[in-house]
């Protein structure tokens, strides 16, 4: 009886074997990419949530909650560029079946994460109100936003840790947990938001700060199951001294990858201010239209998302495993499956084109718009997806500088360059085609980058 506990323990302990580098690829990919695809809705749901309950508190409270947006932008990119490089040096380490680097990078990757946190957090604290005045907050707008980033820095932990805690678990092969996690996450953020912000029942109204109260709280869960994950089934989290030169090292290698994809999560946004500002000089309309296009879209390419995050796992496990050819199998299937969902998508936003912009605006203008978008942007989608795919493939194979040149490139090189003339040509039509056309070629560059940057290391 205690040899099957033993072995059913064993069995479910996901850090004592690669389980990626053996069995249906297909299928594995599939399998992970679902879960995935619903914790990214959880997450989804927090900013959805948050701006519909605090918009009805008024102007000034959605004003001071879009104040905090940049900050938080910022934090959640650098946490999540952490969380990337945990998750490479992790799945490459279990490919390779080295279980004291597996546990190393766990245990090193969190030590770093608490470092960080400490470090934002006093720095939060001591620049909250040149910050926020220099972002142009100002007078009771300013002291709601102070109210809300104190709460929010102080929870900051519960914040920080999950997001690498969660890449860590997912480099096992187990999407299922992190993707359980966030949904629940984001179902209770949506559960007690109107009762800390209104003050309903026995709660007090506590506004934007019942807002920050929420977000930590539910943030807290994902900590806690995270942890429990990690240290108690995993067994992950070592206690045991090291040597300081060993955890320093680990905290380079995690940097090496985690910097160059916390800076690619923070370019991206500012290459969309630049369209922003175009469509801009064309109308509010065109803003307010591409606005409500693009929050559909996100919803619309969750699978490609999440097939691309799992990606990263199933590559670094099996360039551990020095099995390139299994690499270069999932690496067609992701991407066929990409341009299929792509092909799908286009068929369906171009024919419900003008229904679907009309959830989103009663403005003839705007709806003409939204309705333009999705008759020309999804073209990209199946390219975006394997650009997205490669990009996360190239941090799994410890090439992060190549996924940074490859977006700044195809943001800065390509999309908004090409969206300036597209503007002057043919006006809203043309800084959407420019978007098309500039996943075209990245994603090309990207697909054959990655096929290279395998070819190299498997004659290694």
């Amino acid at each position: 009886m205690n040899n099957n506990k033993i072995k059913e323990n064993y069995m479910d302990r996901k850090s004592e074997k690669a389980v990626l580098t053996s069995g249906n690829l297909k299928k594995q990919i599939i399998e992970l990419s679902i879960p995935m695809m619903f914790g990214m809705l959880g997450l989804s749901v927090f900013n959805i949530v948050d701006t519909i309950y605090i918009g009805r508190l008024g102007t000034g409270p959605l004003a001071a909650l879009s104040f905090t947006y940049p900050v938080v932008l910022v934090l959640n990119s650098i946490a999540l560029g952490m969380g990337v490089g945990a998750s490479s040096v992790l799945a490459r380490a279990l490919g390779r079946g080295d279980h004291h680097k597996v546990v190393r990078y766990t245990t090193d990757s969190l030590s770093l994460s608490f470092f960080f946190i400490v470090v934002f957090v006093v720095l939060g604290e001591l620049t909250i109100d040149p910050l926020f005045q220099l972002l142009g907050a100002k007078g009771d707008i300013l002291g709601m936003v102070k109210q809300y980033m104190r709460i929010w820095y102080a929870g900051l932990l519960f914040v920080v840790f999950p997001m690498v805690g969660n890449s860590a678990i997912r480099a096992l092969g187990d999407t299922k947990t992190p993707g359980t996690i966030m949904m629940i996450a984001g179902l209770v953020n949506t559960g007690v938001d109107p009762l800390l912000i209104f003050g309903i029942g026995p709660f007090p109204r506590l506004g934007i700060k019942g807002a920050a109260i929420a977000t930590v709280f539910s943030r807290s869960i994902t900590f806690f199951v995270a942890i429990y994950v990690l240290a108690g089934r995993e067994k992950l989290i070592s206690l045991k001294r090291a040597p300081f030169s060993e955890i320093t090292d680990s905290w380079k290698k995690i940097l090496f990858v985690g910097v160059p994809a916390a800076v690619t999560r923070i370019i991206i946004p500012f290459a969309a201010g630049v369209i922003t500002a175009l469509l801009a000089s064309i109308g509010p309309q065109a803003v307010a239209g591409f606005g409500a296009a693009v929050k559909f879209e996100r919803f619309a390419l969750l699978f490609i998302m999440s097939m691309a995050t799992v990606m990263a796992p199933f590559v670094g496990q099996n360039y551990g495993a020095r099995k390139y050819e299994r690499i270069h199998k999932g690496i067609r299937f992701s991407s066929v499956l990409s341009m299929g969902i792509g092909a799908v998508l286009l068929i369906v936003m171009s024919i419900f084109a003008r229904p679907l912009a009309s959830l989103f605006s009663r403005d003839p203008a705007v709806i003409a718009v939204a309705a333009l978008y999705f008759r020309i942007v999804p073209f990209a989608y199946g390219m975006q997806g394997i650009f997205n795919i490669s990009s996360m493939i190239l941090n799994a194979l410890n090439k992060p500088i190549h996924a940074t040149i490859l977006t700044v490139l195809q943001m800065f090189g390509l999309y908004i360059p090409l969206a300036l003339l597209g503007k002057s040509i043919l006006g809203t039509a043309g800084i959407f085609s420019a978007l098309v056309v500039s996943y075209a070629i990245s994603g090309t560059l990207s697909y054959f980058s990655v096929k290279r940057v395998i070819n190299i290391h498997s004659k290694e």
